[in-house]
């Protein structure tokens, strides 16, 4: 459910969270809390007849709880306007696969909902280049970092602690450890510092000469050129010699030796290397021409 399910009919609109968050906690503080048979009545009718206002009401009565839970997250350097809005679209979905039947309540339900987009959210957004991947390293980036505000700066003896207390290995402390302590840089650089000296970018140690996509193309165009050309001039030789040099030189395994081929052609080892020689030349010719 997006912010689309109560927006299909007039009247059905959810207070926006923009930037001006003092308002949008004044229009949702006054929003009374459900009773639990007011809560069920409301899903049953939204899961028997898709009932939109249904749906309206279980969210409105929610915000506040999603508010709470964003205010959580306010450590990592990002909007809570972000983070609310985040967590709203969590509740949405949780709204919709909400079961009445199950004798929980909403919000016990929809916490997970709403932890889970802010943590998609953070992970996607407070660096540029991703600190966490999977579900473990996920899970661990947000554990270490409530470790790590408990214990300050990690010894050896506090990283077997967390480790122990997560249900990790020390190493994979430590390699979140240091994705947590390093931070973005940009990969050109800046042209220099007040005091007039340069700082090393990425760009100028990271760059590879042979990965260049120009030259890449060029390379292969150059290759595809070669060979087109050699079947071009293979195709000009006579049977004989192509069959000489296919073998001789082109074969992946089990190259004929020139004994093998004067025996089956019933001459010397001999003409059988000057008619290779010649062979040779001549598509040598057709390559450099």
């Amino acid at each position: 459910m997006t912010t689309a399910i109560v927006a299909q009919q007039p009247g059905l609109s959810l207070p926006s969270v923009g930037n001006d968050l003092s308002g949008y906690f004044s229009r949702i503080a006054d929003i009374p809390v459900l009773s639990a048979e007011e809560e069920r009545d409301l899903a049953e009718r939204l899961r028997d007849n898709n009932d939109l206002e249904a749906a309206r009401r279980l969210i409105m009565a929610q915000l506040k709880f999603v508010v709470h839970i964003a205010r959580s997250y306010n450590g990592y350097g990002l909007p809570l306007a972000d983070l609310v809005q985040e967590g709203n679209i969590g509740l949405m979905k949780a709204v919709k696969r909400f079961d009445p039947t199950v004798g929980v309540r909403l919000i016990s339900f929809a916490v997970h909902w709403i932890r889970a987009e802010i943590h998609e959210f953070v992970i996607r957004n407070w660096r540029i280049v991703k600190v966490a991947t999977t579900k473990a390293q996920r899970k661990l980036f947000f554990k270490l970092r409530g470790n790590k505000k408990r214990l300050g700066w990690f010894n050896a003896e506090e990283v077997e602690t967390v480790a122990e207390n997560l249900g990790v290995t020390s190493a994979q402390v430590l390699e979140m450890e240091r994705r947590l302590a390093s931070h973005d840089a940009a990969f050109d650089g800046v042209s220099g510092d007040d005091d007039g000296t340069t700082a090393l970018a990425p760009a100028q140690y990271l760059q590879q000469a042979n990965a260049d996509p120009a030259v890449l193309h060029e390379r292969e165009s150059d290759s595809n050129d070669q060979h087109n050309a050699l079947t071009a001039a293979m195709q000009g030789l006579d049977e004989r010699s192509r069959d000489i040099l296919q073998r001789r030189w082109l074969n992946e395994e089990n190259k004929a030796t020139l004994q093998e081929l004067a025996a089956e052609y019933n001459v010397s080892a001999e003409r059988i290397r000057q008619i290779e020689k010649t062979a040779m030349g001549k598509i040598r010719t057709v390559l450099v021409a």
